[in-house]
């Protein structure tokens, strides 16, 4: 199959192409100014506060969280794993006007070649982004991607939640969120997962369990930072 990026666009797809990546570059660098981060850990993690360190590392966080975060580290250059559909095209040309780089690829599509580019820009210093639960879901369930780049790579998987104070949540299956102006944003850090090597499949599972259940924690950790019904 085809990918997205090499198919041909409808006229309205092209359309919304040239606009909306610069549009929503403009209106985020606008609202982000108002938001107030406040970073918290879980006990004995370091987070990364103002971005990401230069190294070979793997960060994972849930979709719902992609405008909050592409504001929060922009301009870090790291590279981030994004799907090979029409959304994904829109999605990767807003995040390179906040200065990320990205690989086309997915859980369902072009995975292979993802992990594989991934993998190049672990190797030259660069750290490399997964959104957990992919591009389609479901929500709060981890891929096994990151578990198979971390085997791949040997870097280790650090993971984080972005939790808006007040927010508006569009009705999709992630719960996409948009954080209101002047609002309290929580960055939840959780533990790290280092994958071994030689990991078998039922290794490799248990660690994809870890993964999931310290984004859960990083992201109930923030409901409670934050004073919010758990969710």
């Amino acid at each position: 199959m085809t990918p997205a990026s090499q198919r041909p666009f409808t006229l309205t797809q092209r359309l919304t192409l040239a606009i909306a990546p610069r549009l929503v570059w403009i209106i985020l660098e606008i609202l982000g100014r108002t938001w107030r981060f406040e970073v918290l850990a879980e006990s004995g993690v370091t987070p990364a506060f103002h971005g990401f360190n230069p190294s070979r590392e793997i960060y994972c966080f849930w979709h719902q969280c992609v405008l909050a975060c592409a504001y929060y580290y922009r301009s870090t250059h790291a590279t981030i794993l994004i799907s090979q559909s029409f959304d994904g095209e829109l999605i990767t040309r807003t995040l390179e006007c906040f200065g990320y780089r990205a690989v086309r690829g997915s859980s369902s599509r072009g995975g292979r070649e993802g992990l594989i580019a991934l993998h190049r820009t672990l190797e030259s210093g660069t750290p490399a982004i997964f959104t957990a639960d992919g591009p389609r879901g479901p929500i709060y369930q981890s891929k096994p991607g990151p578990i198979k780049l971390a085997q791949l790579s040997g870097a280790p998987i650090g993971c984080f939640h972005l939790e808006p104070a007040r927010v508006w949540t569009m009705r999709s299956w992630d719960r996409f969120q948009i954080p209101k102006p002047f609002t309290r944003i929580a960055v939840s850090w959780g533990q790290w997962t280092h994958v071994p090597e030689d990991a078998d499949q039922a290794t490799q599972t248990h660690l994809l369990q870890q993964l999931n259940d310290s984004l859960n924690r990083a992201r109930h950790r923030a409901y409670q930072h934050l004073g919010k019904p758990e969710a």
